[in-house]
């Protein structure tokens, strides 16, 4: 599995207007509609789905990276967006710090297994502290894609 077999630069939001969670979700959900990877109807459950997931412990995993994520039937692949805040989003991640990459990810239940495998690999990668700095760099969807082909050549591999 690769980066771009589920991020979408077509979706990137390199400026979030949100400073919330709930809101920043719903961003990049709508994102995701635009480019046309979630249907417009669903907005309002995928939303209902990832805060849900998030009362389970947030995935603010620290550093300024946020990863919130869940299963919809909505989908029927593996699908994601990033998007990046300046002002920083409070997302009571695990290190109490404002998070900037939110990487949104959305998998159909009945593939558990890749949306494991996804989620792995982001850990992975957001590990990568020069990744991570790129990112909050990015200005546009081709900045985007460059990275994530970085990424996935094996640039950003611990």
């Amino acid at each position: 599995m690769k980066l771009r077999d589920f991020i979408f630069p077509e979706a990137f939001v390199p400026r979030l207007e949100s400073v919330d969670k709930q809101g920043a979700i719903r961003e990049l959900s709508q994102a995701l509609i635009r480019a046309g990877k979630l249907p417009k109807a669903r907005l309002s459950g995928v939303t209902k789905a990832v805060l849900e997931r998030e009362r389970l412990g947030s995935t603010g995993i620290g550093k300024g990276i946020g990863i919130p994520h869940a299963k919809h039937r909505c989908v029927k692949q593996v699908v994601g967006t990033v998007g990046v805040s300046v002002e920083g989003v409070e997302f009571a991640a695990l290190d109490g710090e404002p998070v900037y990459v939110i990487v949104l990810l959305l998998s159909p239940p009945e593939k558990p297994e890749e949306h494991l495998a996804a989620l792995e690999l982001l850990s992975q990668t957001l590990r990568h502290e020069t990744f991570c700095r790129f990112l909050r760099q990015a200005r546009d969807e081709s900045d985007l894609l460059e990275l994530l082909e970085e990424a996935d050549g094996g640039r950003y591999r611990p």
